[in-house]
């Protein structure tokens, strides 16, 4: 008797782990897959001795990515290596201070007395919050599907009921750090990670403050090779368990007959297959992918998160106050960064920050020069001028850190990509160039995303960052791990 057949649409970090999970499962598995390489947003561009990572700059959470060696018998070292960060980031304000948020909770706390007007303990307390609202709500928003009913037929489902009040759902993020804490720099240091998942931290509800629990508590990790060897891992993995990868192949069709997914049409032919993933964005799956299907018109509909410009600049000198990952944020942004934000009024006061990522490995850039991931953090495209944003924004941003590094950075910039959210929509398929799918700036924001299998056909499924549970490479993993573990029951392998 023959395995089962699974196609995946896609080769972004959670179509790779849902290709490891499936084929795990006995499933014959083969990937497709537009572009000519791997990895969704998570890529890499070499230019002129430089090389760069492309998209997520953070690896947190490793235990996800551990996971898909373990169940696949493959000990990790020979494929990935990764090193936890003693220093998370370094924060630059335009008032001289400068923060290093340290690993270590005590020590982060300590430092943070120093820089702020803040008592150590009122750090330890948010973080207890922090992790009391991840150790309520994760394996219900995070590790299960949202849209069975099974999942909600448990004892953690039971005490997060009890606890709701504890929550924040009824308050915005930012008013809650603002009663936390009186000292603005610390306040604006807490809602900069309402962008870890696209979001406003003046629309996002107050549970969004367990993300500094995600890292602080499991830490933050420097992969060896640099952030796209997540990608070839995971890759490498899925070839040495019989994965077959078919690269510059479009899927223009998933053939839906009696209400079951039963193949799709790549360059006109069709391949048959018994379970269908889509690791494409949501929106373009069923606009491109079921044009003639029943479309559900209010998730797809649902507001975009944020996207990313970001500069991939080759810097002439190094810069020994730059490890790794740095924040340099604005005294005033509305100033500064106001007209990236202005037609877009849903986004209220806009947290603006400059995120430079450097330092990957040596042999990144040439002896004596650095690799520079410079981002800034912006709507989706809805049409906006972008050629102005761009340029307006490189301005800005060069004179930022010129004058914060007290240096003239522009004349250090001796090669550069762009990528804007043109580009991330062209390049990755994710609708209007979001980062995340839809936003989370409401309460309801996490039942409102397309759950990880079709209502309406049988046999299709979803995963990625537009689908639950969300954007940012550990939600991806576990994405996948959610798909796998739905077609195990339904097909009760």
């Amino acid at each position: 008797m023959s395995n089962k057949k699974a196609i995946i649409i896609g080769s972004g970090i959670a179509g790779l782990a849902s290709a490891i999970r499936l084929r795990n499962q006995n499933f014959d598995v083969e990937v497709y897959e537009t572009n000519s390489y791997p990895g969704g947003k998570l890529a890499e561009i070499h230019k002129e001795g430089y090389r760069f990572d492309c998209g997520p700059s953070l690896f947190t959470m490793p235990q996800f990515l551990e996971e898909l060696f373990t169940i696949s018998k493959k000990p990790i070292t020979n494929y990935f290596q990764y090193s936890k960060k003693e220093i998370v980031c370094n924060y630059f304000y335009e008032d001289g201070t400068r923060f290093t948020a340290l690993a270590d909770l005590k020590k982060f706390a300590e430092e943070a007395e120093k820089k702020f007007d803040v008592k150590s303990a009122q750090i330890f307390k948010y973080f207890e919050n922090s992790k009391l609202k991840y150790d309520l709500t994760s394996t219900l928003f995070l590790e299960k599907s949202l849209h069975k009913l099974s999942t909600y037929l448990s004892l953690d489902t039971i005490k997060a009921i009890i606890r709701i009040n504890s929550l924040g759902i009824d308050q915005k993020l930012h008013s809650y750090n603002e009663e936390t804490f009186k000292d603005s720099r610390l306040v604006q240091f807490f809602d900069r990670y309402a962008t870890y998942n696209g979001s406003s931290p003046y629309l996002t509800p107050g549970i969004m403050s367990m993300i500094p629990h995600l890292e602080q508590f499991y830490g933050t990790f420097f992969p060896k090779g640099g952030m796209y060897t997540i990608t070839k891992s995971l890759y490498q993995l899925a070839i040495d368990l019989g994965v077959t990868f078919h690269f510059e192949s479009k899927v223009d069709e998933v053939v839906v007959t009696k209400k079951k997914a039963t193949g799709v049409i790549v360059g006109g032919l069709y391949k048959e297959a018994d379970v269908i993933v889509s690791n494409m964005d949501i929106v373009p799956t069923y606009r491109k992918l079921l044009p003639s299907q029943r479309t559900p018109e209010k998730t797809l509909k649902q507001p975009r998160s944020s996207s990313a410009l970001i500069f991939y600049w080759g810097v002439k000198k190094e810069f020994p106050e730059l490890d790794l990952h740095n924040i340099f944020f604005s005294k005033n942004y509305k100033e500064e960064f106001e007209y990236i934000f202005e037609k877009k009024e849903a986004y209220n006061d806009p947290t603006v920050y400059i995120n430079i990522t450097t330092k990957n490995e040596p042999s990144d850039a040439p002896k004596g020069c650095e690799n520079w991931f410079v981002m800034v953090n912006v709507p989706n495209n809805e049409g906006q001028d972008w050629e102005e944003i761009i340029q307006r924004s490189r301005k800005n941003i060069v004179d930022k850190l010129s004058r914060l590094l007290k240096i003239n950075i522009e004349e250090l910039i001796e090669t550069e990509e762009i990528l804007d959210p043109r580009s991330i929509e062209s390049k990755t398929q994710s609708y209007q160039g979001a980062l995340y799918g839809s936003s989370s700036n409401n309460k309801y924001a996490a039942f409102l995303r397309h759950p990880n299998f079709s209502k309406n056909i049988k046999n299709l499924y979803f995963c990625g960052g537009s689908v639950h549970p969300g954007g940012g490479i550990p939600l991806c993993l576990l994405s996948g791990k959610i798909v796998s573990e739905l077609i195990e029951k339904d097909f009760k392998v």
